[in-house]
């Protein structure tokens, strides 16, 4: 035992001294199985993180296995069956050295590795299992005593370190979150559209929750709800205007202001949008304030992705209300901003009234009374010119004052106005707002389809630039006074970066172009 000790004791040493030195989380564990696969001379490795509540396995660390062969093994295992299972209900080590005549090891995926030999131990932190270790097919025979205890004094290493690195990991999320919420409350209140402030929401929750997907949804008129604002790491044209539809079970909680938590969204009866199968884990939380529902917040994960945590769910539940909060003062303040204008063009109506238009009135009467008592006639031909631009002039002010006191007319949604949409819900992500310059009458030249080709272009070429590093400028250029080299009148955009990719060197440039 002691021959077979002493080989591993310079590797135990070095191993206990490596753990704990990277304060973050994901690298700590990854280090920790990886060693634990060198130390045992295992061929195969692997720490399950176990959910405490719902004794499932919601992250895998693998060592050994190639992305192609993790790839082929699909899902998590649910920790329901087999020897996961077993030791997710029964936190005891375990070694097993034929693990195809033990039944407890049912139910192993049919893309896993081959695998004979089963070591697996307990992490724990404090009193409390955080995951657990499974180790197989050691490269020398079977695993034995001397195996498990080197494997149990690891995972008590572990569990110290795995402990200092969740305490640093939940500090430094929390501090994102409340950055994150304070983003955007300032965005909010810096006079941003409401669709602008949606796309705000979205696209910052999305950051912080690390998900696929941010989206707003708000109820409609039949009593369903429709995805308003979408911000996603592919192209979200396909998101946007999805609805579910009136009746869904999930509504019942969304529209009752209940968050909801999904495991799976492509498997979840509760779900019907034609976009639930791209997703698995999900957060569809109420942006409510003061008992009013603006919508909902929906933070879907890819399929087969990392499930939420409880912390998790708890810090994306607290920024839904920070949100929902913002959003009211915003709304607030832009009612009292067009309050304000209101008034102000009421005074200027009033004032355009009592002053200019009696001084006009006045000054036509006294040409008039002028042209009358000229019995030459000499001046009639000059006074009547005068009088009739005089009441022309007191027409159009009438009309001006007219206008100033109608409410204004809901903004059109020109390709202008989407194409800064566009570029403004990318800001939150940059750190800073694109330069975009229109040449040529955009709005009036440019009509469908072409606007709509142009919009996707765009979202094409903004999502490739938030891929790239290092980037400090983002110019967008629409010019609608191009000539294609047929002689046909075109419209071109233009999407230029400063920053740098992986196949690409300092600055890109995406060039688009089309009839208009």
């Amino acid at each position: 035992m002691e021959e077979d000790a002493a080989p591993k004791l310079p590797l135990l040493l070095e191993a206990v001294l490596g753990i704990g030195i990277d304060l973050d989380l994901p690298t700590t564990l990854q280090y920790i199985v990886d060693t634990a696969t060198q130390v045992a001379g295992a061929r195969f490795g692997a720490l399950g993180v176990v959910d405490p509540d719902r004794k499932q396995i919601t992250e895998l660390f693998t060592s050994g296995i190639t992305d192609a062969e993790r790839e082929q093994i699909g899902a998590l295992p649910t920790g329901e069956t087999g020897l996961v299972g077993t030791l997710i209900r029964d936190p005891q080590p375990l070694l097993i050295n034929d693990v195809t005549t033990d039944p407890r090891a049912a139910g192993v995926p049919e893309g896993h590795p081959a695998m004979r030999s089963f070591l697996g131990v307990p992490i724990r932190v404090h009193t409390e299992v955080f995951g657990n270790l499974y180790l197989s097919e050691k490269r020398s025979g079977p695993f034995t005593e001397d195996d498990l205890a080197v494997l149990q004094v690891l995972a008590s290493q572990a569990g110290i370190a795995i402990g200092n690195a969740r305490l640093y990991a939940s500090a430094r999320q929390r501090a994102r979150w409340i950055e994150g919420a304070a983003a955007v409350t300032n965005a909010l209140l810096t006079g941003e559209s409401a669709e602008d402030a949606l796309m705000t929401v979205a696209e910052q929750a999305r950051i912080l929750a690390d998900a696929s997907a941010g989206v707003v949804l708000q109820p409609t008129a039949d009593g369903g709800m429709e995805i308003v604002a979408a911000s996603s790491t592919d192209d979200p044209g396909d998101i946007v205007g999805t609805t579910i539809a009136p009746g869904s079970p999930v509504l019942v909680q969304l529209l009752g202001g209940e968050p909801v938590f999904i495991e799976d969204s492509a498997t979840d009866p509760r779900m019907t949008t034609h976009v639930r199968t791209r997703f698995g884990p999900s957060m569809m939380l109420p942006l409510q304030s003061g008992g009013r529902l603006i919508g909902t917040l929906a933070l879907p994960r890819k399929r087969y992705g990392r499930p939420y945590t409880a912390v998790e769910r708890l810090l994306a539940t607290q920024f839904a209300s920070q949100a929902a909060l913002a959003l009211v003062l915003a709304d607030a303040q832009h009612n009292r901003e067009q309050l304000a204008v209101y008034e102000d063009r009421d005074r200027i109506a009033r004032d355009l009234h009592d002053l200019v238009v009696q001084r006009l009135f006045a000054t036509e009467m006294m040409l008039e009374s002028t042209r009358r008592r000229d019995t030459a006639g000499n001046a009639d031909e000059l006074l009547s010119r005068a009088v009739d631009e005089l009441d022309s002039t007191i027409q159009e002010v009438r009309t001006a004052i007219f206008a100033l006191q109608q409410p204004p007319t809901e903004t059109p949604s020109s390709l202008r106005s989407r194409v800064l949409r566009e570029t403004a819900a990318i800001s939150t992500a940059l750190g800073f707002r694109p330069s975009v310059r229109f040449r040529g009458a955009v709005d009036a030249l440019v009509r469908e389809p072409t606007d709509q080709q142009l919009l996707t272009a765009l979202r094409g070429a903004l999502t490739a630039v938030r891929e790239r590093s290092d980037i400090s400028v983002v110019e967008v250029d629409v010019d609608a006074t191009i000539q294609l080299p047929d002689g046909t009148a075109g419209v071109r955009l233009m999407v230029r970066d400063d920053g740098r990719g992986e196949d690409t060197g300092a600055g890109t440039t995406v060039s688009w172009q089309a009839p208009r």
